[in-house]
């Protein structure tokens, strides 16, 4: 789906509340390719007749609850970036809440873009396995491992809480005390993790952040990891008001038996009902 067809389809999204966009990208990943393939696999398996569309907490998200948008067409755009920034804040003008499946990490920064034009104030939950904090990883300032440095270095976000985290390199850790991070590592993770924020919150899940043994599907697996029920819990006890989402790094072309997009559908499901809540 292109700019021009998104905008005309949102015509017709009177009376739906949250907005699916697959964003279909991983030009800017460092090792592997594949998380570009990951959106329809996470939609398959949201809508498949496997499961229900009912959650945890007792929110029925069918019927008029999601307005699909599809996944953008990035191939025919000279520049990917302003495309997927274009794509968000075309979703919020037609009053929906945008969330994006990738694709991988570095999606996540022209879409908090989008998102910081409708938002004077905004935070991040960031679960994953790594801070994605480099300055600029393999000479690619746009790398899938740098999205929240440009993210803090443009300042898009006035909190970042990054959870789950087991791979901060030294480098990293520098950036995150020069940004003011609050990063809560693996190994400091126990019991329940309530987290409170007192302005509006989106959240962005790398896959990764789950131990490989519920996700295999990803580029980058790292032992040790959360678990999906620490995730689903994180997200159902958020204090704040939750106003946009990505799951991103899904890699197909490594998953079992679908077992990793069957998790990020999961987590979507959550996410959607919690944002409903909003």
């Amino acid at each position: 789906m292109t700019l021009e067809t998104l905008n005309a389809a949102l015509k017709n999204s009177a009376g739906r509340k949250l907005a699916l966009v697959g964003i279909p990208d991983d030009a800017n990943s460092t090792f592997l390719r594949g998380a570009a393939e990951a959106p329809p696999k996470i939609r398959e398996q949201l809508f498949s007749d496997a499961f229900n569309l009912w959650t945890e907490t007792g929110v029925d998200l069918g019927g008029d609850v999601f307005f699909d948008a599809g996944d953008l067409n990035l191939g025919e755009t000279s520049d990917t970036w302003s495309a997927i920034q274009g794509a968000v804040e075309a979703v919020l003008d037609h009053g929906l809440l945008p969330i994006c499946l990738g694709g991988d990490h570095a999606i996540t920064y022209p879409v908090v873009k989008g998102f910081r034009r409708r938002y004077d104030a905004l935070n991040i939950l960031h679960i994953d396995a790594h801070p994605d904090l480099y300055d600029n990883f393999g000479n690619n300032p746009r790398s899938h491992a740098s999205p929240f440095a440009r993210i803090m270095e443009n300042r898009l976000a006035d909190r970042l809480v990054q959870v789950g985290i087991r791979t901060a390199t030294g480098h990293q850790r520098e950036q995150a005390k020069r940004f003011g991070v609050e990063m809560i590592e693996m190994r400091e993770v126990t019991g329940d993790l309530r987290l409170a924020f007192d302005s509006p919150v989106y959240v962005s899940v790398d896959v990764d952040g789950l131990d490989p043994a519920y996700a295999p599907g990803v580029s980058h697996p790292e032992p040790g990891g959360l678990s999906p029920r620490q995730v689903i819990d994180m997200i159902q006890g958020l204090e704040g008001r939750l106003v946009g989402a990505d799951v991103v790094e899904v890699n197909p072309r490594r998953d079992f038996h679908n077992l990793t997009a069957v998790a990020a559908a999961k987590i979507v499901k959550e996410i959607a009902a919690r944002m409903l809540q909003a």
